[in-house]
C-alpha cells in the first residue's frame, strides 16, 4: 500500500548554504508579492511572509526558517511600514505587529519542524514495534 504524504517534496539539509539561500530567496519573493499587495492598497505588513516561513521550515529546516523570520522583520520595518524605505521609530501598533509576527513565526517554525520529523519517520517506514504492549502488565 502506498502512503499518502509529502514524500515527493524535495528537502534541503538544515544547516547547508542551500537552506539559507532558499530562506533568502523565499523572503525576496515574499517581499515582491507584498509590494504588489501594498500597491493594491493592503496594509497587512506580514501577510505574505507568514505562510512562507512555514514553507521554508518544512523544506529547509528550522535554522533556515529562523533566518528567514529574522530577515523579514527589518525588511518589513524598512520597506513596508510608513514612512516607506526609512527606518523610523516604531509606533505601538507597528511594534505589536512585529511581536505578533515573531510569535507566529516561532509557532510555525516549531510546527514545520514537527512536520519535517514526521515525514522523516514516514520515509523510514514508521515506528518500530517494540514487541511489548503498554496495555499488558508483566507482573
Amino acid at each position: 500500500m502506498r502512503r499518502a504524504g509529502l514524500d515527493c517534496v524535495p528537502r534541503v539539509r538544515p544547516w547547508s548554504w542551500q537552506a539559507f539561500l532558499l530562506g533568502f530567496v523565499v523572503v525576496a519573493a515574499s517581499a515582491a508579492l507584498q509590494g504588489v499587495c501594498v500597491a493594491l492598497g493592503a496594509k497587512l505588513y506580514f501577510a505574505t511572509f507568514v505562510p512562507n516561513i512555514f514553507i521554508v521550515g518544512v523544506l529547509a529546516g528550522a535554522p533556515a526558517a529562523a533566518f528567514a523570520a529574522l530577515l523579514t522583520i527589518p525588511l518589513v520595518w524598512w520597506a513596508f511600514m510608513p514612512p516607506f524605505f526609512e527606518v523610523s521609530p516604531l509606533t505601538s501598533a507597528d511594534a505589536d505587529s512585529i511581536n505578533l509576527f515573531f510569535l507566529l513565526a516561532v509557532l510555525l517554525i516549531g510546527l514545520a519542524d514537527l512536520c519535517r520529523e514526521t515525514m522523516t519517520i514516514n520515509r523510514r517506514g514508521g515506528f518500530e514495534p517494540s514487541g511489548e504492549s503498554a496495555a499488558t502488565n508483566s507482573q
